[in-house]
């Protein structure tokens, strides 16, 4: 167990940027954004700030969170922003394709979310404030503000800009707060690459006119080409309860020699100080570490989530996605009792569509991800398998196959919207064990027969799914997945377990 002073960056591991954070006595709740991917805005628990468990999402159905159309990291869910209030949670987001602005609210953020409410205040990244005179205040990129009725989401005032931020590029991601009567204002700017940095100002009102912090900016890794940890910035700020401080933000973790990143922007965590003239002081000098030393909670570790998940239960684990809203028709953990059943339909991983497809985030780089398929198509072109996605453009395949009469284990990379097919084996009957091994540099896929060990047959590079190449704000996700490739398959693909592993302490 460790001591009471060392954790290790990212605190939430993978593809989980742009986190939120609130306190419940002792007990801290975390949200991140989504983007095109379904269920929405993971709803993470920890009694330690360090250790954190999913407990639930917060938009589980199509009436919350419309995904049709959502361009592949462009659309879907932007930043929300979660606060507890007088025995309600309230989380607040932006639907960029679909609406713009909602909340919805619970008094359990393990279970049921309410139906939307929506804001008409422009812009994305909103905020709530309940401030201590019962009035709440509504706060959008860059810094557009009004006051809001929480009962039906009218606004009370016009919106109007409270701050223009220091001159970063694209301000973004404000949060307002009231710390010993002075409003805080906490916002991001720089785009959210290498420039990324945490700016605050603070002042009498909540209306401003805000004064600038003189250390700004208080978090930022712009420059520091020495680290691994980059583009540091969006952050939420939140007291314990013994009454210390500390900021959760996104960062990257990029590839020492080469400098791109593919897992995605991660949930980071630092210690906040507060200098004497009322300004808050990111860890000593507004850069973080992964080994970090501070005067933390008392360790609470949750259960390790199992290697293994036999899709025994009656419903998907919490760690499993879908691509927009899925089609019922395409999935099932009843038609055989104990495995997954995928149904291709005519839609690819190619297309701005919700192909047949159930898939994770990607939380280490070195890790493995295997399932056992039983899959045996009866027309060319259905297939089943494993994948490797970024997005539509750029995503790797292990797939179990139909090609000219035989059943193949086939290998392809799509990059650039170009796919190449890099291998293919003739398969005999039966299921077929997949295999997708990951390092900081490649993906190695291997297939084999029942009970036999896995055989590679081809490899990849990491760098061709990262942000540097592929574009866009989420991370690869590791997939099984199954499509008839413009028609409807005749023919089910089983997966009895699906195993994710990666080394102890990664």
């Amino acid at each position: 167990m460790s001591s009471c002073r060392d954790y290790r960056n990212p605190v939430i591991p993978g593809f989980y940027p742009d986190p939120s954070i609130c306190r419940v006595g002792q007990d801290y709740y975390l949200v991140n954004s989504t983007f095109e991917y379904f269920p929405g805005v993971p709803v993470f628990h920890s009694r330690d700030l360090v250790n954190w468990r999913q407990i639930g999402h917060c938009l589980t159905r199509r009436s919350q969170l419309n995904l049709e159309g959502a361009q592949g990291s462009r659309g879907g869910i932007w930043a929300p922003t979660i606060r507890y209030h007088d025995g309600l949670f309230y989380m607040v987001t932006t639907n960029q394709t679909h609406g713009g602005n909602f909340f919805v609210y619970t008094d359990d953020p393990a279970g049921d979310w309410s139906e939307p409410v929506w804001v008409d205040q422009r812009s994305i990244d909103p905020s709530f404030l309940f401030d201590d005179d019962g009035k709440v205040y509504l706060t959008t990129a860059p810094a557009l503000q009004s006051e809001i009725d929480i009962a039906g989401g009218e606004l009370l005032t016009e919106p109007r800009v409270t701050w223009e931020g220091t001159g970063g590029s694209h301000m973004e991601g404000p949060h307002l707060y009231k710390i010993d009567g002075t409003y805080y204002l906490l916002v991001a700017e720089g785009g959210t690459g290498p420039g990324h940095m945490v700016t605050i100002a603070r002042s009498s009102s909540p209306w401003g006119p805000f004064e600038p912090c003189p250390h700004n900016p208080i978090l930022t890794h712009a420059g520091r080409e020495d680290t691994i940890i980059q583009c540091t910035g969006h952050g939420d700020l939140i007291q314990d309860h013994r009454g210390n401080w500390w900021m959760v933000f996104l960062g990257v973790r990029v590839h020492e020699m080469d400098r791109f990143q593919h897992i995605g922007r991660e949930t980071f965590l630092a210690p906040v100080e507060w200098s004497r003239d009322g300004w808050p002081i990111v860890n000593a000098d507004g850069t973080v570490t992964i080994e970090m030393d501070a005067d933390r909670l008392p360790p609470h570790p949750w259960e390790p989530a199992p290697v293994r998940d036999d899709f025994d239960g009656p419903s998907l684990g919490l760690c499993w996605n879908f691509i927009r809203n899925p089609y019922e028709k395409d999935w099932s953990l009843r038609d055989r009792p104990g495995w997954l059943r995928l149904t291709g339909s005519a839609v690819t991983l190619g297309d701005t569509d919700s192909p047949a497809f159930v898939g994770r985030r990607q939380q280490h780089f070195d890790c493995r991800a295997c399932t056992l398929l039983d899959f045996a198509p009866k027309r060319d072109g259905e297939e089943a398998g494993l994948g490797v996605r970024m997005n539509e453009r750029f995503h790797y395949l292990l797939a179990v196959t139909r090609l000219e009469g035989r059943r193949c284990a086939v290998v392809r990379l799509t990059v650039e919207e170009q796919t190449t097919e890099v291998a293919r084996e003739t398969l005999g009957e039966g299921p077929i064990t997949l295999e997708i091994r990951a390092d900081c540099d490649r993906y190695y896929f291997s297939f084999a027969a029942e009970g036999q060990a896995p055989g590679q047959i081809a490899a990849a590079e990491a760098k061709n799914v990262s942000t540097n190449v592929a574009g866009g704000f989420t991370g690869v996700y590791l997939a099984m997945y199954a499509t008839g490739n413009g028609r409807d398959s005749t023919t089910p693909a089983f997966f009895d377990w699906f195993d994710y592993e990666a080394p102890a302490g990664e």
